[in-house]
């Protein structure tokens, strides 16, 4: 079991990663984000400050408030994978300006896909902040 620091750190890497690789597609690739992905980053973006505060404070209860962020981006991010995959219609789609929430821009190993990242970083913090931690020992 990781200890609390650890699960904070944990989902602070994953945080600025996501944020990094987002930046990276859509500034150094020049891959538009569509609208879905506008949404997720607003959800994504603070995590990095809000976990690495909490981390360098020692602040446990991070959890608390950082999980309505990473819920949010999950949902949001799991709508967008039903519609990029096409299990939703695309009728209903939020996308009416710029670029389609179906637009495939990169598709890595015939499978790995933006939505399909973004879903992953959210599951993963959702998942991080849902499971118990251990508080660290006075000893360490």
């Amino acid at each position: 079991m990781l200890t609390s620091q650890h699960s904070i750190l944990f989902a602070w890497i994953v945080a600025a990663s996501s944020t990094l690789g987002s930046l990276f597609f859509s500034e150094v690739m020049r891959l538009p984000p569509c609208v879905l992905c506008w949404y997720q980053r607003i959800a994504m973006y603070p995590l990095v400050l809000i976990l690495g505060v909490a981390w360098l404070k020692d602040d446990t209860r991070v959890k608390l408030y950082a999980l309505p962020l990473a819920v949010t981006g999950l949902v949001i991010a799991i709508y967008h994978n039903l519609l990029y995959y096409k299990i939703i219609p695309e009728s209903i789609s939020p996308c009416v300006q710029g670029i389609s929430c179906t637009t495939r821009q990169i598709q890595w190993f015939g499978l790995i896909t933006i939505p399909l990242l973004s879903l992953a970083s959210f599951a993963l913090l959702t998942l991080l902040f849902t499971l118990p931690s251990r508080p660290r020992s006075l000893a360490s």
